[in-house]
């Protein structure tokens, strides 16, 4: 760390040091507050009933804000009920990448569980 803060006289060394040991302190405090937080990805429990679940059951799942949960219900009340997950394809907004987030967590017959 100390090669990134060139030396030029007393002044500069005394600024070094505090440099050095207030970006230690940040680096050292980030680390543990990152070892101590829940992981991000906690892994969720339960599933989603797409065929059955509410707009606010549908918010649970990873990626699925209030837009997205209205447009999976306003599909499903055009098109009948999902056949299968991929049927989600259809619905503006889901794509892949947001289909492979989800797709462990929702189902199309049983109960809605994810909590």
């Amino acid at each position: 760390m100390s090669e990134l803060i060139p030396p030029t006289g007393v002044a500069t060394v005394r600024i070094r040091a505090a440099l050095i040991a207030a970006l230690s302190a940040v680096g050292f405090a980030a680390l543990i507050a990152a070892a101590s937080a829940p992981p991000a990805t906690a892994a969720a429990t339960g599933v989603v009933n797409v065929n059955t679940a509410s707009a606010l059951e549908r918010e649970r799942l990873p990626g699925i804000g209030e837009s997205k949960a209205k447009a999976i219900v306003a599909y499903r009340e055009d098109h009948g009920a999902y056949q299968q997950v991929e049927d989600l394809l259809e619905v503006k907004g889901i794509g892949d990448g947001a289909l492979e987030r989800i797709r462990k967590l929702v189902v199309i017959e049983g109960a809605t569980t994810l909590r």
